[in-house]
C-alpha cells in the first residue's frame, strides 16, 4: 500500500514506539536475523505468527539438519553453530558417532531461540500476521500488522522479510517468480512423531533388513518407490491391504530425535500433488486435512509393519505444514543451478554451500543433483559455491532485504540454498547488514559496505 508519509496509517493504529531493524517472520532465517540484528546494536522487533520462533525447524519440525559440509567441514558457521552447541547444553542436542552434529530437539530450540533473542536485546511479538508493507517512494515506512490488538502500523528504518513467502516484498511489489517452469511448486509435507517405539528393537529390524544404524539413539531409515529401499516390500504388502495407498509410499523417511527417547520424527507424509502452493491459503488448508489423514495411515503401517513399532502412538503432528518453495524474489542477482554446478565465486559472498540440488517433485521422486555424481566442479567432495548479498536484496525497495528460501535464485539453485543452515546463515548476514543500513545510511540496504559485512561475519565466526 503506498501512502503518503504525512498521512495516519488509516485504518491502521500506528504504534507508538519505532524501531531501527524490524524482522517480518521469525521462521529459520527471521529468528537469526533478529539476534544478529540486535546484536549489531540495533533496536529490533520481530513479527512472528506463529507462539514460538524457529518456523520451520520448530513448528513445522523439521529435524534433523541436512548436512552442509565440503572436505567434511561444516560451510554454515556463526551463530549455527552457536545454535548447535546451546542445544547439547541442554541435552536437546547430539553428535552421531559419524561426527554429524545436526541432530536436535525441535521443542528445546524454541527456548533456545528464545534466550538468544532476549540476551541480545531484541523484542518479538508473537500472534500476529503481516498484512501489507506501508510506502513512500521507494522505501517501506512502516508494516501494517494484525493481532488481538486490531490492525496496527509499526514503524521502522529497514526492514526484513522472513515471512519464507515474500509476503512483505509481494505487497511492496517486488517482481516474483514462483514454481518451476509449469507453475509447479515442491511437495509439501506435514511431519509428525511416534512416541513409544521400542527404539533397541527397531535398530534390530533395520540392520537385518539392510539399513543399517548407527545406535538406537540415531536411527534413520527411509523408503521411496523404485530406489531400492529394503522396506519396499513392506510398502507394496501394505498397499496391497488398503493399509496405505500408493502415494505413501513417494516420500519416507524417519529420524531419531535428541532428548526425546523412545520418540521418532518422520519426515513425511507429501501432500497430494495437486496441494502443492504454500501460498494459497485455500490449499495450505486442505494440506492440514490431508497430512492428518496420512499420518493416521503411516501410523497404522508402522505399528503393523515396523518391529519395535506395536505400541507407538502419535506424539506430535507438526502445527505449521512444511513448505519447500513458493514465491522468490527477483533481486540484484539471481543465483542459477549454473552457479551450483560451476561453484561460482561471488565478490559480495556471505554465505557457502554444497548441499545437493533437491527438489521434492509433485511428478514423483526427486530430480537433478540429489546423487553426488558428474564431472561438473560441483561433484567434488570438497568443492562448494557462494551466495551474494545480491540475492538478499529486492528489486525495486530501497529499505528491505530478503534471506532464506524466498532469495533470489531460480527454482533448481532454490532447492539447494533453502535448507536450514543456509537460512540461518542468509538471516545472520541480513540482520547485520539490515543494522548497519538502519543506523548509518537511513536504511538504503545497498549501501551497505559488503568488505565489511563479510570481515564481520568472519569475525563471528561464519566461513566467507
Amino acid at each position: 500500500m503506498t501512502l503518503s508519509f504525512d498521512t495516519p496509517y488509516l485504518p491502521y493504529r500506528t504504534v507508538e514506539q519505532e524501531w531501527d531493524v524490524i524482522v517480518a517472520g521469525g521462521g529459520t532465517a527471521g529468528a537469526v536475523a533478529g539476534i544478529a540484528a540486535a546484536r549489531t546494536g540495533a533496536r529490533v522487533l520481530v513479527v512472528e505468527a506463529q507462539g514460538s520462533l524457529g518456523g520451520t525447524g520448530t513448528n513445522a519440525w523439521v529435524t534433523p539438519l541436512m548436512r552442509n559440509v565440503s572436505g567434511g567441514v561444516n560451510l554454515n558457521r556463526g551463530l549455527t553453530e552457536e545454535l548447535k552447541a546451546r542445544l547439547r547444553g541442554r541435552g536437546d542436542g547430539a553428535v552421531d558417532p559419524g561426527g554429524n552434529d545436526n541432530w536436535f530437539n525441535p521443542e528445546g530450540l524454541k527456548f533456545v531461540l528464545d534466550d538468544l533473542l532476549v540476551e541480545a536485546g531484541g523484542e518479538v511479538l508473537f500472534h500476529t500476521h503481516v498484512v501489507d508493507p506501508l510506502l513512500e517512494g521507494g522505501a517501506i515506512r512502516a508494516l501494517a500488522v494484525h493481532n488481538k490488538g486490531g490492525l496496527q502500523a509499526l514503524r521502522a528504518t529497514c526492514f526484513i522479510d522472513a515471512t519464507g513467502d515474500a509476503d512483505v516484498a509481494q505487497g511492496a511489489g517486488v517482481p516474483m517468480s514462483a514454481g518451476d517452469e509449469e507453475g509447479l511448486h515442491q511437495a509439501m509435507s506435514l511431519r509428525f512423531t511416534l512416541a513409544g517405539v521400542d527404539t533397541a528393537k527397531l535398530r534390530d529390524f533395520l540392520a537385518a533388513s539392510g539399513q543399517g544404524q548407527a545406535s538406537a539413539e540415531f536411527l534413520h531409515f527411509w523408503m521411496v518407490w523404485g530406489r531400492q529401499s529394503t522396506l519396499e516390500p513392506l510398502f507394496r504388502e501394505a498397499v496391497a491391504r488398503g493399509v496405505l495407498l500408493e502415494r505413501d509410499g513417494d516420500y519416507f523417511q524417519g529420524f531419531s530425535v535428541p532428548g526425546r527417547p523412545g520418540e521418532v520424527s518422520f519426515n513425511c507424509p507429501r501432500i497430494r500433488p495437486e496441494l502443492n502452493d504454500g501460498a494459497d491459503p485455500w490449499q495450505l488448508s486442505a494440506a492440514q486435512l490431508d497430512g492428518r489423514q496420512a499420518i493416521t495411515r503411516l501410523t497404522a503401517f508402522c505399528r503393523t509393519y515396523l518391529p519395535g513399532c506395536e505400541a507407538a502412538f502419535i506424539g506430535v503432528v507438526a502445527p505449521m505444514v512444511g513448505i519447500r518453495e513458493t514465491r522468490r524474489v527477483q533481486g540484484e542477482y539471481t543465483l542459477s543451478v549454473e552457479d551450483i554446478l560451476d561453484c561460482t565465486k561471488f565478490e559480495d559472498s556471505i554465505c557457502r554451500n554444497h548441499y545437493p540440488v533437491d527438489i521434492h517433485s509433485v511428478k514423483g521422486g526427486a530430480r537433478l543433483l540429489h546423487e553426488r555424481d558428474g564431472a561438473a566442479p560441483y561433484f567434488a567432495l570438497d568443492a562448494w559455491h557462494e551466495i551474494p548479498y545480491r540475492c538478499l536484496v529486492p528489486q525495486g525497495v530501497d529499505n528491505l532485504l530478503v534471506p532464506g528460501r524466498a532469495a533470489s535464485s531460480t527454482f533448481e539453485a532454490q532447492s539447494s540454498i533453502r535448507v536450514q543452515q543456509n537460512c540461518h546463515s542468509m538471516g545472520e548476514a541480513a540482520g547485520i547488514a539490515a543494522a548497519w543500513a538502519a543506523r548509518n545510511h537511513g536504511g538504503q540496504v545497498r549501501l551497505v559496505d559488503v568488505p565489511a559485512l563479510q570481515a564481520e561475519l568472519r569475525r563471528r565466526g561464519a566461513l566467507v
